[in-house]
């Protein structure tokens, strides 16, 4: 019996491989795991990332537009309830100024039950239901109501289970999805990383759910690899719809949609000015910030 225990003991140390860790063509691992060993919490800690990565609420401490292109490059990381972590990069994001900004929730300063969140301090989740089944994920910034959307990511660890997750709303037969496809809009990366409406108000510098990070195998992101394009799906709003305040980065195939047009004028070269009334800075250089 003794022995029959130590030939079984030998057998598990000997059968644990090593998971396997590609670059893509961005310079970000892919992970290899399957979905058995995601679910085991002593999988879950990433090889690549570490608790010194974590970005604080200094971070979230600017105003909407900066930190709408901040985010570009950082990864956003969910940890599920048996300790497995999900991780994107974020590749592309929307400002919502608040105040004059028609197409925000909180516009001409108005506070309802459902954007409270965007009126908290800067880094509170603001999650919010589209179409009655489907959620997106906002961040508040500095500003009166401003918040940034997050609408695509890069998915870097943990695909087989953003995939079982995405596959739970599709409809049965459906083909599988690609990686790139995984999260490349706002309610399809809430599908993949299990972003529930009870995240809303929380903070994202200190919750233990979900957080963000800085990418220590990238370089900070360049600022001419940021496109500038009009935001997506408020076309009502008038001149509102035209601000170029939608943000991804040049050539990604995760971004949801590519904006020609805005690629070329967003080239070095091409000042295109951007600034709301958040990300106006005073002679003293203080944020002047429009309150209503």
């Amino acid at each position: 019996m003794a022995g029959r225990k130590r030939k079984l003991l030998a057998l598990a140390a000997g059968a644990a491989p090593e998971k396997a860790a590609n670059k893509n063509k961005h310079g970000v691992f892919d992970l290899m795991e399957s979905p058995a060993e995601l679910k085991k919490p002593a999988d879950c800690e990433s090889h690549y990332f570490t608790k010194k990565d974590r970005l604080g609420e200094d971070f979230f401490q600017q105003p909407c537009l900066s930190l709408s292109k901040a985010f570009l490059g950082k990864i956003l990381v969910r940890r599920c309830a048996d300790g497995t972590e999900l991780r994107g990069r974020i590749v592309e994001t929307e400002a919502y100024l608040g105040g004059e900004d028609k197409a925000s929730h909180s516009a001409g300063g108005k506070r309802t039950e459902r954007n409270t969140a965007m009126f908290m301090q800067p880094g509170t989740i603001y999650v919010y239901p589209i179409y009655g089944i489907y959620f997106c994920m906002n961040v508040s910034s500095e500003g009166e109501g401003a918040a940034v959307l997050l609408r695509s990511l890069e998915p870097l660890q943990g695909q087989p289970i953003m995939r079982q997750l995405r596959a739970a709303r599709r409809k049965e037969g459906s083909r599988q999805l690609k990686d790139k496809e995984l999260c490349n809009g706002p309610s399809k990366l809430c599908q993949a990383l299990d972003i529930p409406r009870c995240f809303d108000r929380r903070d994202l510098a200190t919750d233990p759910e979900v957080w963000l990070e800085r990418d220590p195998s990238t370089n900070p992101t360049d600022p001419n690899d940021i496109v500038s394009a009009p935001r997506i799906g408020i076309e009502s709003h008038g001149e509102w719809a035209r601000k170029p305040w939608r943000f991804y980065l040049r050539g990604h195939p995760c971004v949801s949609v590519v904006n020609k047009e805005a690629e070329k004028q967003s080239l070095p070269g091409n000042v295109k000015n951007d600034l709301g009334p958040s990300d106006v800075q005073s002679d003293t250089g203080q944020h002047n910030v429009k309150r209503t």
